[in-house]
């Protein structure tokens, strides 16, 4: 099993809002400590663009997990312990071990323990537990994992290609229990802005084109059964 000491984590994030950034992620107390690395990446065009800069400075750091997180998540006091402690126990369940978040999917059976946006989030399935799905707020990929995001993919779907991807390679992924708190300020199951369907539409048809063998796709927000369905969630979104 890898070890994982505290010093081996490193933080990145895509930053489209300072005062977002402040109040909420680094007001975190393991960020704050400055006991982590922070490499915070402004007016990214994409997920990869920042992501992926920074594992590839790491690809060689045996041990190193960089982890992914939203400008608008906030870690409560001792999250960091709690997640080095959560990734080890998921290296003992699953050996090829390389990618890890906090909400996602088995299958169709949701997972994971977080606060959304004010509604806790705290699912029966006992964890760790594989998964086929992650939500993109935070997840963690060992670096020399070989495993990067998709600039296709834009700000969405990138987590669980991510999985996909790993899974291909004959690799895991896991949901661990390390709650944290997601203050996003986009609406649960309102209609969706003009920019950001558009958005979304074009990343699911980059998304839909690459796993269609894979389908169907159970994400945290909808399932993908065949192409088009991503165009058709976005013309009429539901509620989670």
């Amino acid at each position: 099993m890898t070890s994982i000491p505290a010093e081996k984590l490193v933080f990145v994030t895509a930053v489209s809002r300072l005062e977002v950034l402040r109040e909420r992620l680094c007001a975190s107390p393991c960020i704050a400590s400055g006991r982590y690395p922070l490499i915070a990446h402004f007016n990214a065009r994409s997920a990869a663009q920042a992501f992926n800069g920074a594992i590839e400075s790491l690809r060689t750091a045996t041990g190193t997990w960089l982890v992914w997180v939203h400008q608008d998540v906030f870690l409560p006091a001792g999250w960091d312990e709690l997640f080095l402690g959560r990734l080890r126990q998921a290296q003992e369940a699953f050996d090829a071990l390389s990618v890890a978040g906090v909400y996602g999917l088995d299958g169709e059976t949701r997972a994971g323990h977080v606060l959304d946006r004010g509604t806790l989030l705290r699912e029966a399935s006992p964890l760790p537990r594989r998964a086929d799905s992650l939500d993109e707020l935070l997840f963690a990929v060992r670096a020399d994992a070989r495993l990067r995001l998709d600039p296709a993919l834009a700000f969405d779907f990138y987590a669980t290609d991510l999985v996909l991807q790993a899974q291909a390679a004959g690799q895991q992924a896991a949901i661990v229990d390390a709650y944290c708190e997601h203050w996003s300020d986009t609406p649960s199951g309102s209609d969706i802005a003009a920019g950001l369907a558009e958005r979304i539409l074009a990343s699911g048809r980059a998304f839909e084109a690459k796993w269609r063998s894979r389908m169907p796709i159970h994400t945290s927000w909808l399932t993908i059964r065949g192409p088009g369905d991503v165009e058709r969630f976005v013309s009429h979104p539901r509620g989670a």
